[in-house]
């Protein structure tokens, strides 16, 4: 019943999918955060459902416009406000103090305006320009994964503050949960391999190494600046993770 919980909130945390009589309880997000893979291989099959209804009968770009619209919808712009705080942050103060106080207003400011345009705007061109035949390797991959980067962010990396969402997961991270949701990432990666036929590992090698090295690069970041991380930028590193995905997608011939 423990593990069908954590999974419960991890769903209720990252999605408006309605879950009545499911709470969150001090430590249970840290708990539910080896679950995050599995809800990003929920909404990926969801998109790649969506794909499979609308290719034959709609242009790629609106395709790729409507697949937007439901990711957005589904996560309620959950990741894409938290790119927004941080880059609000981050481009509007240098010191720490004033960079986590703006974090922490929820009106949205111009670095935050144009971080979600252009991350649209990313997300909507590489989906419209990938190739058919590894849309559904490609989105699943980047929606298991982006969620994974929690995992080793919430693991390695202390709170920026002491309060927030993210310092319930931030450093409270178990061994376990980082072992427990890299295992279940893995398993995800494998058996969508063999049910999709793939010729070749090096999509689902590219798409492991674009997740650990965009987690490693904005952890430096975030330590360099603030010494730790927010929630906010638990959702910044996830919107970075998938596009970097996508774009291993456009890149490898």
């Amino acid at each position: 019943m423990g593990a069908l919980r954590d999974m419960a909130v991890a769903f209720r945390f990252l999605t408006r999918i309605p879950l009545p009589g499911v709470s969150h309880l001090p430590g249970s997000l840290s708990r539910a955060a080896k679950f995050f893979p599995l809800v990003g291989l929920v909404i990926a099959l969801g998109a790649v459902g969506l794909r499979r209804v609308l290719a034959g009968h709609l242009a790629p770009a609106i395709v790729a416009v409507l697949i937007l619209s439901y990711l957005v919808l589904i996560t309620g712009g959950f990741h894409e406000d938290g790119l927004a705080d941080t880059a609000d942050g981050f481009g509007g103060a240098w010191k720490k103090e004033k960079i986590l106080e703006i974090m922490r207003d929820s009106r949205i400011g111009s670095f935050g305006a144009l971080a979600i345009a252009l991350s649209l705007l990313a997300r909507y061109t590489l989906l419209s320009t990938l190739r058919p035949d590894r849309f559904s390797t490609y989105i699943i991959a980047a929606h298991v994964l982006c969620r994974w980067t929690t995992l080793p962010l919430g693991f390695f990396m202390p709170p920026a503050r002491a309060e927030g969402q993210g310092a319930g997961v931030a450093q409270r991270t178990s061994v376990l949960s980082l072992v427990f949701g890299t295992v279940i990432a893995l398993v995800i990666c494998v058996i969508c391999y063999f049910l999709m036929h793939q010729a070749l590992w090096l999509p689902w090698i590219a798409a492991w190494v674009a997740a650990i090295v965009a987690t490693l690069l904005t952890a430096l970041y975030y330590r360099s600046q603030i010494g730790g991380v927010t929630g906010d930028c638990f959702g910044a590193t996830n919107q970075l993770t998938e596009i970097a995905i996508y774009l291993c997608a456009v890149w490898i011939p």
